[in-house]
């Protein structure tokens, strides 16, 4: 499964792919921290989840959610954000997203959720394995 990862925060960023390393089928593919260079490389590398954070320079990660969800309707997005707000909640998950995860209390549970998607994925399609 090829991720991509959103966030304008270094750290985060660095501790995403540390995690993602972890993670039995996992490829990290790329990495954004703001909107325009999000939704230019996402188009460009074609992953097959994002890992989204919502408040980012030069817009927001529902802008790059929304933007992307046009033309790749079978993308997984995990939403991570230090905003869990009901109504951020319902905005992305209205706007396609898969997951969307606190991330003060949440972030742990990134690897599972992708090892899942991994094996979902391998049932979805026997024949690519």
């Amino acid at each position: 499964m090829r991720v991509f990862i959103v966030d304008d925060s270094k750290a985060v960023l660095e501790r995403l792919a540390d995690l993602l390393n972890e993670v039995p089928g996992v490829e990290l593919v790329g990495r954004a921290s703001d909107v325009p260079g999000a939704i230019h490389s996402i188009l460009k590398t074609n992953p097959d989840a994002i890992i989204l954070d919502l408040q980012m320079p030069g817009g927001g990660g529902l802008e790059v959610l929304r933007t992307i969800r046009q033309s790749h309707s079978s993308l997984w997005v995990l939403v991570c954000t230090n905003y869990p707000y009901p109504q951020y909640r319902e905005e992305c998950l209205a706007a396609g997203a898969n997951y969307f995860l606190d991330k003060s209390a949440e972030f742990e549970r990134i690897p599972d959720i992708l090892l899942d998607l991994v094996k979902k994925t391998q049932k979805a399609a026997p024949a690519a394995r």
